[in-house]
């Protein structure tokens, strides 16, 4: 029997340009398997909105659509077929609240977030192979209300004075999300641990999720980051195997591609 044996000296410029001269595509990088999408809802949306028009993600349909865009894009350039999808989030917060400077009452079951949320939760679980995951969304008892991060900046170096702040959008409720982390980790370990997938891709912005790739990278699965573009700490580099960014950076009005753009798009 023929075998291909390349010798350890061999760079990988080497042997790729041997691959491309016999007419074969070699990627050292490539996995074979299924692969699984873990998507921070909360982070996914907040970064859709700072990448396109953020009228555009008041539509569910286009969010649907960009969803579907970055796990078909992470699936096709592995060549890997998707096991499953996973999304994260909160049910839309719906107690009422009295803003505490216009004393005014505020229901939040019909507020306008409140509908796309429950909106797209219900397409969400429409779609082929997608699991939702709900954790809860808490308000602080003890402090009910905040200043938005901006303007709390801004207090502080005497930009403004107190007086000056709208207490229809400076002011927002006191929320915390819970359990969602915890999800994340317990589905990472369970697949992982089951050798479901080769590969899982996890959008998110954080290193809350270090343990779980840790173990996953142990137990042979390639964990790849998508930050969406965002900055990341460096540290996280040695804790993970690769990262891109399924959708496409839109830049408004500014055509040329700047060199981190670049180098991601090639491959790691």
């Amino acid at each position: 029997m023929n075998q291909s044996v390349i010798p350890p000296y061999q760079t990988e410029e080497k042997v790729l340009a041997q691959s491309s001269v016999q007419k074969t595509t070699v990627n050292p990088y490539q996995t074979e398997g299924k692969i699984a999408i873990l998507i921070d809802g909360g982070f996914f949306l907040k970064r859709l909105h700072t990448m396109t028009d953020p009228v555009n993600c008041e539509n569910v349909d286009y969010i649907i659509k960009m969803i579907r865009t970055l796990c078909f894009n992470h699936a096709s350039r592995l060549n890997q077929q998707i096991y499953r999808v996973f999304f994260y989030d909160c049910p839309p917060f719906e107690k009422g609240l009295h803003n505490p400077l216009t004393k005014k009452f505020i229901d939040f079951k019909k507020q306008p977030q409140y509908k796309f949320k429950i909106d797209l939760f219900n397409k969400l679980k429409n779609l082929r192979k997608m699991a939702l995951r709900l954790g809860c969304l808490n308000d602080n008892s003890i402090c009910r209300w905040q200043i938005i991060p901006q303007k709390v900046n801004d207090l502080l170096h005497g930009k403004i004075k107190f007086e000056d702040l709208d207490p229809e959008k400076d002011i927002v409720p006191n929320l915390r999300q819970k359990q969602v982390d915890m999800k994340i980790g317990v589905d990472i370990t369970s697949m992982v641990l089951k050798k479901q997938v080769s590969t899982i891709v996890l959008v998110a912005g954080d290193g809350d999720f270090v343990p779980a790739s840790k173990l996953a990278r142990r137990e042979g699965v390639d964990f790849i980051l998508d930050p969406m573009w965002a900055h990341i700490n460096p540290d996280l580099n040695e804790h993970i195997d690769g990262i891109y960014s399924g959708l496409g950076l839109f830049r408004k009005n500014q055509h040329e591609k700047s060199s981190e753009v670049e180098q991601q798009l090639n491959d790691f």
